[in-house]
C-alpha cells in the first residue's frame, strides 16, 4: 500500500463534504476516481497529498515527504520561466544543482515529446503543450505517487487521446502509483486498472471495478467489447445503479 482513507470524513463547518470513506492505493497501480460534480473527488485526491486533514478518520501514507507529485486541470507553470526552468524548478528545491536540475529537465522535456520547446515561455505553448510541460515537472522529482486530477478536462479530444497514451507509456517505464481524479467514464476506464466510483455529495464509494486488458493499451482498444462492456457498468454505477 503507498497511501489510503480510513474511513475519512471531511466537512466544512457544518457541511459535511465527503464521506465516510475507505480507499486504498496499492504499489504501482493505476486508479480512476470518478463522480458528478461536487461529490469530493478533488477533496480525497488532496487528502492523499497531504494538503488538507479530514474532519474524522485517519489518511495513512507509506510514503515520504516529496515522493508525491500533482497535475492540476490548469498547468499552474510560472508564466516568467521558459519551460525547462519551470520543469527544474522543483529539484532546485530539493537541492539539485541549477544546471544539474536543467540537463534533467531538457530530458524530461524529451521524454514527454517537447524535445525543442525549452526555452518557450508558457504564453507561446498550447493547451497540450502546457500540460505535457506540467507533467514532465510532476515526474521530474521520480515521484512514487502521481496525482492526476482532471488534467486534460481543458483539452480537445485529440490532444487527450494522446496524453492518455503518454501518461501510460511513461507510467510502464516509472511504474509510479497514479491517482487519476475525472469525470469523463470512457477516459477512466482507458487510463485505470481500477475505476472508483463516487456518489453525489457528500461522496462516497458507489462501487468500482476492475478493468482487465493490458497496460499501456493496445491499439483500437476502445473498440473492444470489454472497454464498452466497461464503461456502461462504470456509467450505471454513477447513475445509481449496480454492475
Amino acid at each position: 500500500m503507498i497511501a489510503a482513507l480510513k474511513d475519512v470524513e471531511v466537512r466544512y463547518g457544518e457541511r459535511p463534504v465527503l464521506g465516510p470513506i475507505d480507499f486504498a492505493l496499492g504499489a504501482g497501480e493505476i486508479v480512476a476516481l470518478v463522480g458528478p460534480s461536487g461529490c469530493g473527488k478533488s477533496t480525497a485526491m488532496r487528502l492523499l497529498a497531504g494538503l488538507e486533514q479530514p474532519s474524522g478518520g485517519a489518511v495513512v501514507r507509506e510514503i515520504g515527504k516529496g515522493e508525491t507529485s500533482l497535475v492540476f486541470q490548469a498547468p499552474t507553470l510560472a508564466p516568467w520561466m521558459d519551460a525547462a526552468a519551470n520543469v527544474a524548478l522543483p529539484l532546485e528545491l530539493i537541492g539539485t544543482p541549477r544546471e544539474a536540475a536543467r540537463r534533467q529537465a531538457v530530458d524530461w522535456l524529451s521524454r514527454v515529446g517537447l524535445a525543442g520547446a525549452e526555452t518557450k515561455r508558457p504564453a507561446q505553448l498550447s493547451g497540450g503543450m502546457a500540460m505535457r510541460v506540467s507533467l514532465a515537472r510532476a515526474l521530474a522529482a521520480s515521484p512514487r505517487l502521481l496525482l492526476l486530477d482532471e488534467p486534460f478536462a481543458a483539452l480537445d479530444e485529440i490532444t487527450r487521446r494522446r496524453l492518455a497514451d503518454d501518461v501510460l507509456g511513461l507510467w510502464a517505464d516509472l511504474e509510479p502509483t497514479i491517482l487519476f481524479v475525472t469525470h469523463n467514464v470512457e477516459e477512466a476506464v482507458y487510463m485505470a486498472r481500477r475505476v472508483v466510483v463516487m456518489s453525489a455529495g457528500p461522496g462516497r464509494i458507489a462501487g468500482e471495478l476492475a478493468i482487465e486488458g493490458p497496460l499501456p493499451r493496445p491499439e483500437g482498444f476502445r473498440a473492444t467489447a470489454g472497454f464498452r462492456e466497461a464503461a456502461e457498468t462504470v456509467s450505471r454505477l454513477l447513475a445509481g445503479g449496480r454492475p
